[in-house]
């Protein structure tokens, strides 16, 4: 089993597709309810579709990986873009970087390498 897809919820479509545009996703698909974008690599999709309103309750997380994450964040923060945690170092042996999208959708720009799947104390027989 893959993650491939991952679906938020939006009331603005239009402010949504600009600001994922700008984050770097590239948009395949496009309707008046729904917008597809591709990761630059990986080969995931997220999407976003319209709804009436965003729980203010939303307790999901979306992390977007990134080689370049200090980069990628100064550009944004050049764009605009406000961070809630500027890029730091964390006790998992990530690099991350934590916003909220126009909805206000937890997200969190990061860099993991190799520690993402295999940190020190991955379980032995997993």
């Amino acid at each position: 089993m893959q993650l491939n897809q991952v679906t938020i919820g939006a009331t603005d479509l239009e402010r949504a597709e600009h600001f994922y545009t700008l984050l770097g996703l590239h948009l395949i698909v496009r309707d008046d309810d729904y917008l597809r974008f591709e990761c630059p690599t990986g080969g995931s999709t997220f999407s976003v579709e319209r709804v009436p309103a965003v729980s203010a309750n939303e307790q999901v997380s979306v992390y977007f990986e990134t080689d370049h994450l200090d980069s990628e964040c100064e550009r944004l923060r050049e764009a605009g873009v406000v961070f809630s945690l500027p890029p730091t170092d964390m006790p998992w042996l990530w690099r991350e970087a934590r916003l909220h999208d126009p909805e206000g959708h937890n997200l969190v720009l990061f860099h993991a390498g190799d520690n993402r799947r295999n940190p020190p104390w991955r379980l032995t027989d997993a």
